[in-house]
């Protein structure tokens, strides 16, 4: 059993799950579509050469970039400085549709904003 404030965690067997719901499908054979698609996805970043963007209309855009060398950063432990070399990093970005319902105000959606939090609305009143 999990905590009340804990995140939930979904799966790859999650998403099948949903793709067996939407197409009618048994599970067992949408596991390995799903399985394919992850796949497909990852070799398409990872032969990146050295960057690409990777475009799924209505739902966003995955991209490996390029990172600068950093000659002169510092182990916070030792205080040495050591040098960090250029690399590949992913990043993100959610399509308009997803963008737009992720900002929609928790209130809105019928959440309940704990008393204490800062997201509370009496204390968003008193800070204004």
């Amino acid at each position: 059993m999990s905590s009340p404030d804990r995140t939930p965690t979904l799966t790859k067997k999650d998403l099948a799950r949903r793709v067996s719901e939407a197409t009618g499908e048994p599970l067992y054979k949408c596991e390995p579509w799903v399985q394919a698609t992850i796949e497909s996805l990852r070799d398409m970043m990872l032969s990146a050469d050295p960057e690409v963007r990777v475009e799924l209309r209505e739902f966003g855009v995955f991209e490996v970039k390029k990172t600068k060398a950093k000659p002169k950063a510092r182990n916070p432990k030792t205080n040495e400085t050591v040098f960090i070399p250029a690399r590949r990093k992913t990043h993100f970005k959610p399509g308009k549709y997803l963008r737009q319902e992720l900002q929609t105000p928790l209130e809105e959606l019928g959440y309940e904003i704990p008393e204490g939090s800062a997201d509370h609305p009496s204390r968003r009143a008193k800070a204004a």
